[in-house]
């Protein structure tokens, strides 16, 4: 599962990216700097795993990771393959859901690709641009399965009754994100399409320092903007927390932060939410040898939690022993929940909550 950091050339997609992943991507203050795609494999911020550390006491701790992808810049015509189009949508398009960065701050030394700082307009620009590639798989698929449903074929007809609801949502200048399906069966429809503007978007504003906080005009743009969109923004001066990845002590950090009125770092909280976006949740395993975060999709049932630590887990499970992460906390070790009775067996049916201690038990 992976997240991609798409938006124009020259928004700090690239510094971002150094930010999250440390994998020093080249940034620089002209367009078309990421040509290739960058991956950054990035460690969930989780004080739940630090907790359990505390009172495990293991020999090693691993965190849940996700993966983050710098993408090339966008720029107008890229559904037509200029710029790096082709190249850009054939990357995102592989990605899970999107994280769009968008300039909200003025600096007259960093160009910008159309000459003046205008969030709403970026934005609309690459929608656009998406869109239009969205419509050309569209009216491809349509022109098939017309075909077919002309002949009787029911479930073409069903496909093609959605694929011109689809059609008809992106000519009006909207993303398949915001329909919303009468039903599952329509739903997973939809997802079988691997339409670009359904994946999950998540909006960084990229601001200066002194709007660190409470972000700024150009902010309240967006955030009108996307209020329909069932989307997230989150505020980030990305310039300023490059400044604090650079500081070589976790207290210099800290000051720096507390300097700026800030508890944590920006990206912090990012990545929680690329986490959270990606719809994506964690399960501990906890034992002397290791304490380790282990990253499950929402609604995952207990033998597929077990499969992600090994296949034969998954073949073989027999129960899971679980222990709600507030029971192992409160009672402060896996030998006093049990004197509790607080230790749960579960078996097959049963749907891992995030933040579950997890055993299993199981035979291949």
């Amino acid at each position: 599962m992976k997240a991609g950091i798409v938006g124009l050339p020259n928004v700090g997609k690239s510094t971002l990216f150094n930010c999250l992943s440390n994998a020093k991507a080249q940034s620089a203050n002209f367009p078309f700097c990421t040509i290739e795609p960058n991956i950054g494999v990035v460690n969930v911020p989780d004080t739940r795993l630090s907790k359990l550390e505390e009172l495990v006491n293991p020999e090693r701790v691993l965190p849940a990771t996700v993966e983050i992808v710098d993408i090339a810049g966008l720029v107008k015509g890229a559904s037509k393959g200029e710029g790096l189009g082709n190249q850009f949508l054939g990357n995102i398009r592989e990605c899970n859901a999107i994280i769009h960065v968008l300039r909200c701050f003025d600096n007259d030394n960093i160009v910008h690709v159309d000459g003046n700082v205008n969030p709403v307009r970026d934005k609309e620009t690459i929608d656009i641009e998406l869109q239009l590639k969205d419509l050309e798989t569209v009216e491809k698929r349509l022109e098939k399965v017309k075909k077919a449903a002309k002949t009787g074929n029911k479930d073409a007809q069903v496909e093609a009754n959605l694929l011109d609801k689809i059609k008809e949502t992106l000519l009006k200048g909207n993303s398949v994100r915001t329909i919303k399906p009468e039903n599952q069966e329509e739903e997973e429809l939809i997802d079988s399409f691997q339409l670009i503007t359904q994946k999950p978007v998540l909006y960084v504003c990229n601001v200066d320092e002194a709007a660190a906080i409470n972000g700024n005009e150009y902010v309240e743009k967006v955030k009108e903007l996307v209020k329909d969109e069932n989307a997230e923004v989150i505020v980030l001066a990305v310039a300023t927390e490059a400044d604090i990845t650079e500081l070589e002590t976790f207290e210099e950090r800290q000051m720096f932060l507390e300097d700026l009125g800030l508890q944590e770092p920006g990206v912090s909280k990012l990545i929680r939410s690329a986490y959270k976006l990606l719809n994506l949740q964690t399960y501990f395993t906890a034992g002397v040898k290791e304490v380790r975060a282990w990253t499950i999709n929402v609604g995952d049932t207990a033998p597929k939690a077990a499969g992600v630590i090994h296949s034969d887990f998954e073949k073989g499970f027999i129960r899971a022993e679980v222990i709600a992460y507030e029971d192992f906390v409160n009672f402060g070790s896996e030998a006093k929940v049990k004197e509790a009775g607080k230790l749960k067996v579960e078996g097959k049916e049963y749907i891992v909550k995030d933040g579950d201690v997890m055993h299993f038990r199981f035979n291949v």
